[in-house]
């Protein structure tokens, strides 16, 4: 059976496992206070039944106890605070450890997903809305941890106590017993099917909210675009469609959990009613003592509050499932480009690229055929060609971002197939076209260059790319904070500072991909002759639709 085929939260518990594996410790100190606290529940109720039997017997009732006395009387409520005080510190210290086992686990697996989703390929991130992916990684896998806390903990001191309460009362009074017995059997075949339900709509609702979440983020992200062109009504329409779809599956599941728990409330009201009857019956007759009806009623009770719980958390823990689907459903993706068993790792690297008859598809349309290109180091490539020629592709293929699908891409002789992934990427220095910066000062965004850089080795690099004179300017220098992907400053400004983190990086490849875009003629003059005297002697591939940069360059390559 494949994985998507199992059952819900057979798929969750495996899911989960390998976080959850390390605290095994902790978890068994929560079941054994767990446990303690089955005991202290199944003991609470005695006091009360000795003293029901010995009031009786001091009234002249014939049963089997002393009378009452003073000092037995005070002596159970003694013993009941006991037992109850006793059984809150081990539903306390329960409660703690698997908290505890929960945040941990959570915080382990949000991290195992993550790791797990940046390692996908760029295929996967092209045809996937990255809101709802986050919705996964964070509210998923939340709901997971909160479920595990407020219903599995619960739901396991339930079971164990109705485990342990229909032994006690099948010791007591075997045929009163069997009708809690029927009452379980019945909630069960009732929880079932309704517990799947639950669960595929509860599935569909995150569906509907990772939906939602898109239709937020795209628009959000887009909201220059939307603006411009008025289109605040189409996408708030959207919205609307998309929040409409999340609350009608939304109100099914809760209908679903809703109609479960008043179907156990009539099994547990029908169960009550017959063994009070049938309970007063055997006390008239002298099968049993009041102390004892008094006791069996009180397990009764005891018992019935785990079914109506279980009906309540049997809803949420569906609900945790479906979430736990759709994390399992991103972790079940296998990974396009990975670090080889045994990879090889050069003391080295001189930036000597050799392609190799490669060839390339993307959703099985060809888009480089049979390319061969060598780059000696110190050696500047212009890589020219329309749009969807295929430059783009081979920037990945050299970082493999892509893999291709015949022939093989060597650097410094070596297949990088077969090279360790992350140093094969800490080799390259890489200027996108797009010049993405992230939330953070513009100190810590070219730093990212090279994590180990000093302050003046930033100023430096911000130098060099023309960047130093207007990040002065700014209203705190390289200490001033910008907004997500650099929104607060110009394309240009970006550029430079994206330049920058390139520069501070010194790498054996650099690739540039339209390094002069969104800048003057001037800046771009200015800018290259700094990028042309900091690379030398290193391998570059650039591609510019720029001729200035172009005749820069030592050769070109046109892609058709």
């Amino acid at each position: 059976m494949a994985d998507h085929d199992k059952p819900s939260m057979r798929r969750s518990l495996k899911l989960v496992a390998p976080d959850v594996a390390p605290h095994r410790a902790l978890i068994l100190f929560g079941v054994l206070a767990l446990l303690l606290e089955v005991a202290f529940r199944v003991l609470e109720p005695w006091p009360l039944k000795i003293v029901v039997d010995a009031v009786t017997a001091f009234r002249g009732a014939k049963v089997s106890h002393q009378p009452a006395s003073v000092e037995l009387l005070i002596g159970c409520g003694v013993a009941l605070l006991l037992i109850v005080g006793l059984r809150a510190l081990s539903n306390y210290l329960a409660t703690i450890c698997f908290a505890l086992v929960g945040s941990r686990a959570a915080t382990s697996l949000r991290a195992r997903v993550f790791r797990h989703v940046q390692g996908l390929s760029q295929q996967f991130h092209a045809r996937n809305r990255s809101a709802d992916t986050v919705q996964r990684i964070v509210g998923d896998v939340a709901r997971m941890q909160e479920v595990a806390i407020t219903a599995g903990l619960p739901l396991m001191a339930n079971v164990a106590t109705l485990l342990v309460m229909v032994v006690v009362m099948f010791v007591l009074d075997p045929l009163l017993a069997s009708v809690v017995l029927v009452a379980v059997v019945a909630f069960a075949v009732t929880s079932g099917p309704t517990s799947r339900k639950i669960t595929a709509a509860s599935r569909q609702t995150r569906k509907g909210e990772g939906q939602l979440a898109n239709t937020a983020q795209e628009s959000l992200a887009s909201i220059r675009v939307v603006q411009a062109y008025g289109l605040e009504n189409m996408v708030e329409e959207n919205f609307t469609s998309a929040n409409r779809t999340s609350l009608r599956e939304g109100v099914r599941s809760r209908r679903y959990a809703a109609r479960l728990e008043r179907t156990t409330d009539v099994i547990v009201g029908l169960a009550t009613a017959i063994v009070l009857v049938g309970g007063g019956l055997r006390v008239m007759q002298g099968a049993m003592s009041p102390g004892d009806l008094v006791l069996f009623i009180t397990y009764l009770r005891t018992t019935m509050k785990p079914l109506r719980d279980m009906a309540k958390y049997t809803g949420r823990i569906a609900r945790a499932s479906a979430s736990g689907e759709r994390v399992a459903d991103l972790m079940e993706i296998t990974p396009d480009v990975v670090t080889p068993d045994m990879p090889v790792r050069p003391d080295v690297v001189t930036g000597a690229v050799r392609f190799d008859r490669v060839v390339t598809e993307y959703d099985g349309v060809e888009v480089l055929r049979g390319l061969c290109l060598d780059i000696r180091p110190g050696e500047r490539v212009a890589i020219i060609g329309p749009s969807g020629a295929g430059k783009s592709t081979l920037v990945s293929l050299l970082v493999r971002a892509i893999d291709p699908v015949s022939g093989c891409v060597r650097l410094d002789g070596y297949r990088l197939t077969d090279l360790d992934l992350t140093q094969l990427r800490a080799s390259v220095s890489l200027l996108h076209q797009e010049a993405v910066l992230f939330t953070g000062t513009i100190r810590e965004n070219i730093r990212m260059g090279r994590g180990d850089a000093t302050d003046a080795e930033v100023e430096d690099a911000a130098r060099a790319a023309n960047a130093h004179d207007f990040i002065m300017e700014q209203p705190d220098g390289y200490d001033t904070v910008v907004g997500e992907r650099g929104g607060t400053l110009s394309g240009g400004e970006r550029r430079r500072l994206a330049l920058a983190r390139l520069l501070v990086a010194d790498r054996d490849l650099w690739i540039l991909d339209e390094p002069t875009e969104h800048l003057d003629q001037a800046t771009a003059e200015a800018l290259m002759s700094d990028v042309w005297r900091a690379c030398e002697g290193r391998a570059v591939l650039v591609i510019s639709h720029d001729p200035a940069v172009v005749a820069a360059c030592d050769r070109e390559l046109h892609l058709a």
